[in-house]
């Protein structure tokens, strides 16, 4: 029986390891046992799932995937967090299926990490949550599902849909995965210390491949697309395309309009955007 960190607990670790939690790292930590079974419970995972868990901290939502049965792989980029969670596990339980690596998520690939994750369940760190999770999707091919909270702000960008106001870079990316729904929001009273924006958490699973145009060429036209968000197409992807001209000529190749702007498209048509210009 895997037993789950309390407020008490947590500020005792902290208070143990001299810890001080950084905006600098994102760090706000989850005391409360309840929203910990229920972002479990939401994920989905169980005996069988190796998940990877992005900055554990000090370990309240570690634990609480252990307690599933599951295989977790924990990273975390501060070493004096990464060198005590093995030992809370081993004094809670589950500790003969962590596995901690010390390292930067935004550089691990998986060769890094001892076995193929099939679900990425974490509390992310907000300043670099959307980088993080596209970068994980691209190494890590074996991730099919996963649940991460976020900042509202950040979780409304990418589950949104074409058309909306908060339709961007990071929505249509993360279309090209597969699907991304925002699916409960987190009260800010269960983080110490409090943060000082709303979270929520955001479900993912991955999907057929969208195109067989290649991801970079793709990304490049949405990038390029929205670094201009007020202008039409034709505009945007003019430096991206070498003129407006030629802009216009591959839109309406890919039978898109050119007055058209970015927010308009889903990621099959700036797929087929990406195609042509091949």
């Amino acid at each position: 029986m895997t037993e789950l960190l309390g407020p008490a607990e947590i500020r005792a670790l902290a208070a143990e390891l001299d810890v001080r939690p950084t905006k600098k790292l994102g760090q706000n930590f989850v005391h409360d046992p309840n929203t910990v079974r229920r972002i479990v419970d939401l994920s989905g995972v169980g005996e069988g799932d190796v998940v990877l868990e992005v900055g554990p901290g000090l370990g309240s939502l570690t634990l609480g995937l252990l307690a599933t049965g599951a295989e977790v792989v924990a990273v975390e980029i501060d070493p004096v967090l990464a060198g005590r969670l093995p030992d809370t596990a081993a004094e809670r339980g589950g500790a003969e299926r962590l596995t901690v690596v010390g390292a930067d998520a935004l550089r691990i690939t998986s060769d890094d990490l001892p076995a193929r994750p099939t679900a990425l369940v974490a509390n992310l760190p907000y300043n670099v949550a959307v980088p993080v999770v596209l970068h994980l999707l691209a190494e890590l091919p074996s991730l099919t599902s996963g649940l991460v909270m976020v900042q509202t702000e950040v979780a409304d960008r990418m589950a949104a849909g074409p058309g909306s106001r908060t339709y961007g870079v990071p929505s249509v990316k993360l279309a090209w995965y597969g699907k991304a729904r925002k699916v409960a929001a987190v009260p800010r009273a269960v983080f110490w210390p409090v943060p000082n924006v709303d979270s929520a958490l955001v479900a993912f699973e991955r999907g057929e491949v969208v195109s067989s145009v290649d991801r970079e060429r793709l990304f490049a036209v949405v990038d390029a697309a929205f670094s201009q968000r007020r202008k039409t197409l034709r505009a945007a992807l003019a430096s991206w395309a070498g003129s407006a001209e030629r802009a216009g000529e591959l839109l309406e190749k890919a039978g898109i309009d050119p007055k058209t702007r970015g927010e308009q498209l889903d990621v099959h048509q700036f797929a087929r955007i990406a195609a042509v210009a091949g």
